[in-house]
């Protein structure tokens, strides 16, 4: 006898349809699963056997064949045991249903309990896409599928449970609709308890603002981290489509909170120096998201930059510059978005006093030029904002004037970041920093003395393309936090303040 079920299959980013087929017929008993499994698909054989035995369930003595189609792609991970199970029971004629409209995913325990699974976000939202009216998925992860609206979700506890909801014995109630909370309010710290560091709050107001890459540098103590670990206090709300996006890179990954599945706030991911290659762009035999698609619409925060391996940080080159990121296995090719505001601090020498106004520096002219040369010139190049973090003095520190807090920031980044929207809609560009060269032209509107001083900057310090086009973008960005449709000369020369940095350490 033959029979039908439905499933999705994930492979890296990509969801898509899975028909899994069961034919059972006369011959030596044998299981046999095709359709290009990985080991783990074939250890399903292993699991659903056991499974159908321990649940009452007669387990046919026949030769039993499973294809998983379409057949020329790579089916990965326990998803397919509840499906497979499933059509081996209509098939043996055990099982009476119609399954045309169901979708089934879920790894299936030795006792028949079903064990959550990743990526079911992504899955519920393509069985959506395809017509699929319901969904039956282990009951760790129906709070994360029911954010999908347009679909039933049934959780599942165990098989006996699914199996008289489908002969219509015992109904399963469906999942309530998750309640989704697109402002969600963040634990971090305030910018009222810095002292001082203008210069770098107003630097990170346009690097929100805008969704510019940033670069702190300063001595040990002058509060690089502590002001980077505020940025995420004032970063833009997370449109709906932003917050889908990343929920769905972050199911795949298998990270997400079950109990408040949805992501609405912006990412903020610091990994250790240590991390590798792989552990930043993703890696593995079937590539998973690295830090960098996890960061995706939000922050990637590298702390003391030159302690990185250097491959790891030109691994982040292309990825910054493009948006996304494309891993190449034998399995196949993966591309996973990664649109990041990269966040870097660092100390400008080994012992993080070269520069320091009172303070003298122990390291050689050497060591320095060797700790500074561990960050490339082309990786600098595609950081926008290069800003000194001096050391706080006394006065400043024991001063009890009021700073600015994180909540009157973030208004003023939401208006900027609102009018970029506007300008944009229609587009794929969310952000001033994401701007194309034929953008830039038409947005980046300059005055006849901001355009001259911008001409006589370039030829002066002897920028780049990308330079040129970078302290654009930022000076659009400082004149949307201004109120102004066109960018004038103090828009640019705060923006080229701003990339001036480098010629201060790394020209030293």
């Amino acid at each position: 006898m033959f029979s039908r079920t439905k499933s999705i299959g994930i492979f890296g980013y990509q969801t898509y349809m899975i028909e899994i087929e069961a034919d059972i017929s006369n011959g030596l008993p044998a299981f046999d699963i095709v359709g290009l499994p990985d080991a783990a698909v074939k250890e399903s054989r292993d699991r659903v056997r056991a499974a159908i035995k321990n649940c009452g369930f007669k387990f046919p003595v026949s030769r039993i064949t499973v294809n998983l189609a379409p057949a020329d792609r790579k089916k990965e991970g326990s998803i397919y045991d509840l499906p497979v199970l499933l059509a081996i029971l209509k098939a043996s004629g055990q099982l009476k249903a119609d399954l045309s409209d169901c979708v089934t995913i879920g790894e299936v325990a030795l006792d028949g309990i079903l064990r959550g699974i990743s990526g079911v976000l992504a899955m519920t939202i393509t069985a959506k896409e395809n017509g699929i009216k319901n969904i039956f998925v282990p009951k760790e992860n129906a709070t994360e599928a029911a954010v999908v609206e347009g679909i039933n979700v049934y959780p599942v506890e165990n098989i006996k449970q699914l199996f008289s909801h489908l002969t219509g014995e015992t109904l399963i109630e469906k999942q309530p609709p998750t309640p989704i909370d697109t402002k969600a309010k963040l634990r971090v710290p305030d910018f009222c308890d810095v002292k001082g560091q203008l210069a770098a709050k107003k630097a990170l107001e346009v690097a929100a603002a805008g969704g510019h890459n940033i670069i702190l540098v300063g001595p040990p103590g002058a509060g690089k981290s502590m002001l980077a670990k505020r940025l995420p206090g004032i970063l833009p709300d997370m449109t709906f489509e932003e917050s889908i996006e990343t929920t769905k890179i972050h199911s795949i990954a298998g990270i997400l909170d079950s109990e408040n599945p949805f992501v609405s706030a912006r990412p903020f991911r610091s990994p250790h120096h240590t991390v590798s290659v792989a552990g930043i762009a993703g890696g593995g035999t079937v590539p998973k998201p690295g830090e960098i698609s996890l960061a995706h619409n939000g922050v990637l925060f590298l702390d003391e930059l030159p302690e990185f391996r250097r491959d790891v940080m030109e691994a982040l080159r292309q990825p910054i510059e493009d948006g996304k990121v494309t891993i190449s296995r034998v399995a196949g090719t993966l591309t996973y978005p990664s649109s990041i505001m990269l966040v870097a601090a660092m100390n400008p020498c080994p012992c993080g006093f070269f520069g320091h106004p009172t303070r003298s520096c122990n390291c050689s002219q050497n060591a320095v030029h060797k700790y500074l040369g561990k960050i490339s010139g082309p990786m600098l190049d595609r950081i926008d904002l290069h800003v000194e973090v001096p050391p706080v003095d006394y006065n400043a520190l024991s001063s009890n004037t009021e700073e600015e807090t994180t909540a009157e920031i973030k208004e003023r980044v939401n208006k900027a970041r609102k009018i970029q929207q506007e300008r944009y809609r229609g587009t794929d560009i969310s952000c001033n920093a994401r701007l194309t060269p034929d953008l830039i032209k038409k947005f980046c509107v300059l005055t006849d003395d901001a355009s001259k001083y911008l001409e006589l900057s370039f030829e002066k310090l002897g920028m780049s393309a990308r330079a040129y086009d970078r302290i654009l973008k930022v000076a659009r960005t400082i004149a949307d936090l201004d109120g102004s449709e066109v960018i004038n000369k103090n828009h640019i020369f705060s923006a080229i303040s701003f990339r001036s940095l480098d010629r201060k350490y790394w020209n030293a």
